[in-house]
């Protein structure tokens, strides 16, 4: 039924709920040409029982009515911070949720460098969870083993984009107190297929096959990020991200899911627990808060959000900020990316032409943007951004 109710892929943010509420087991996510999630009804299996609709984040989608608070967050352990994408203040829930004798639901590479749903119970194991991953995440039956944990008594720590928890509540049909949820500021979730192929084309041309992937190093600090492959040959491809072609594609906001253009479960309003975010700006609104090794913002969205902040507050340097400034510096919390009026166009090609000529072809500055870069780092070497950036505002 799902497939006749979700008639346009942008309506389909590939949460898995309608697969994993099927009684019968009549309903596969299946990948399409562009490499996303959509669901595929076996009709001959289907009981007409509607679950999948009822399910479906999109079709029910609820306005949530709270009052977030915002901080401005670091770990006190640096070096979980420098192994982290920002402030490294998943690490601190996820630990307190273990200590607990709970179980963390994230996502993490798998053997295939594919980014997937997987659960741990372990300090140890939450290493596989940290960090970005710039790919969208498959959930798999990750929903059925959330319940079966809740049921079981156990504290369950699930993070995951917007979509996902929403997808995730869904399902669950009930509040469970031992339930905790983190969701991010997501810019859009780029297509596995075309993440893949750029993983292919790395291989060839490091002539290995690849053993690590990071996509935020902090070696150049936290602003310059690097992503970095390293190699059973022992060698590693290291650039910045703007430099990186993956990273350029999704920057360029040409790969990403279509529903990602138009999302629904941007706001201020979540129903996560708490939100996790580089906290971009930091330096403009807390310079305090700024040493180049990454900073988090955190919306604390609920009672359970604030009580969980009051058990980690003791390891970590904070400081609360408006949530409204905040935001200035990370639109996209509340706004979607818009769509790249080439992003057909790549797509149609995706399988035609090799990933690294692909993106060069769509994604390459036009001569004012690369004026306007060179521009910019000449006056911040000279000290003069700032004073241009107040006499643009002035005028």
């Amino acid at each position: 039924m799902i497939d006749t109710k979700i008639k346009a892929k942008k309506n389909c943010v590939g949460c898995y709920a309608c697969e994993n509420i099927c009684p019968v087991n009549c309903i596969s996510m299946i990948s399409d040409e562009e490499g996303f999630w959509y669901p595929k009804v076996d009709n001959n299996k289907c009981i007409k029982c509607g679950k999948c609709v009822n399910v479906c984040p999109t079709i029910n989608y609820e306005t949530v009515k709270n009052e977030p608070v915002a901080y401005a967050c670091m770990n006190k352990d640096e070096s979980i911070r420098l192994e982290s994408s920002s402030g490294g203040i998943f690490t601190l829930i996820a630990e307190q949720i273990v200590e607990e004798g709970g179980t963390v639901f994230g996502a993490g590479f798998d053997e295939n460098f594919e980014v997937v749903h997987s659960c741990v119970d372990n300090k140890e194991e939450i290493k596989r969870f940290r960090g970005s991953k710039y790919v969208q995440s498959r959930i798999g039956d990750n929903y059925k083993k959330v319940k079966k944990e809740l049921e079981s008594g156990k504290e369950v720590l699930f993070t995951g984009t917007p979509c996902q928890i929403a997808g995730l509540k869904n399902f669950l049909g009930k509040s469970y107190k031992n339930l905790f949820c983190i969701d991010i500021i997501c810019h859009g979730v780029p297509s596995p297929a075309v993440w893949k192929k750029y993983i292919g084309y790395r291989e060839k041309k490091a002539g290995s096959p690849v053993k690590r992937i990071a996509f935020r190093r902090k070696d150049e600090g936290w602003k310059r990020y690097s992503v970095s492959f390293q190699f059973e040959n022992n060698t590693e491809y290291r650039q910045n991200f703007r430099e990186d072609l993956y990273m350029k594609a999704f920057l360029k906001d040409i790969c990403l899911r279509p529903s990602c253009y138009d999302c629904k479960f941007k706001s201020l309003h979540r129903q996560s627990d708490i939100t996790l975010a580089d906290f971009w700006g930091v330096q403009n609104i807390l310079p305090d808060m700024d040493d180049d090794k990454g900073t988090s913002l955190i919306f604390i969205n609920s009672i359970a959000g604030q009580a969980m902040f009051e058990k980690i507050k003791n390891k970590i340097i904070f400081e609360k900020v408006d949530i409204n400034e905040a935001i200035k510096h990370n639109s996209s919390a509340v706004k979607s990316v818009n769509l790249n009026p080439r992003r057909n166009e790549f797509f149609s090609k995706i399988n035609d032409e090799p990933i690294d000529e692909l993106i060069r072809k769509y994604c390459s500055d036009n001569t004012i943007t690369i004026v306007k870069k060179k521009l910019y780092v000449v006056l911040k070497k000279v000290g003069l951004l700032n004073m241009v950036k107040r006499l643009i505002g002035r005028a």
